[in-house]
């Protein structure tokens, strides 16, 4: 390649292709950013995706908001199973002599960790295998 500098642009260099076609060094350099900036870019359309993380824990979330607002008081631990699945948490031991039994499930979001924590579930209670409550004050109470 031969290059020249032109003297009325300033710092302006120009290159010539084989054809003797004068190419800008400006344009040059920035087709070259462009190509670099532009080779990463991933763009996904759509979401319907079963790895779509995000809206897969807002849709549980949301379904087991509406499922535990049908809840009554008694049904038992199978029922529920059956109604929400498998929980998120568990916990179970014995109190006054009753066997009691907290089922967790994700219902509201706290912290973007990718992690379900027992703050983000509304805790289910029964007792010998009953439901006897739900919510932070039923767990409190326990």
């Amino acid at each position: 390649m031969l290059f020249a500098v032109i003297p009325q642009a300033a710092t302006a260099v120009v290159y010539y292709n084989k054809k003797r076609k004068p190419i800008m060094l400006a344009k040059v350099v920035m087709a070259a950013a462009l190509a670099v900036s532009l080779s990463g870019c991933v763009v996904a359309v759509g979401g319907n995706h079963e790895f779509d993380d995000d809206s897969s824990w807002k849709k549980t979330q949301r379904q087991n908001q509406q499922k535990i607002n049908n809840l009554t008081l008694d049904m038992s631990a199978e029922q529920i199973r059956t109604l929400l699945g498998s929980p998120d948490f568990t916990e179970s031991f014995s109190k006054d002599g009753e066997s009691v039994q907290v089922l967790f499930y994700r219902t509201h979001h706290v912290k973007s960790d990718g992690k379900t924590t027992k703050d983000e579930c509304t805790p289910l209670i029964f007792k010998q295998n009953r439901l006897t409550g739900w919510g932070d004050k039923a767990y409190q109470y326990l």
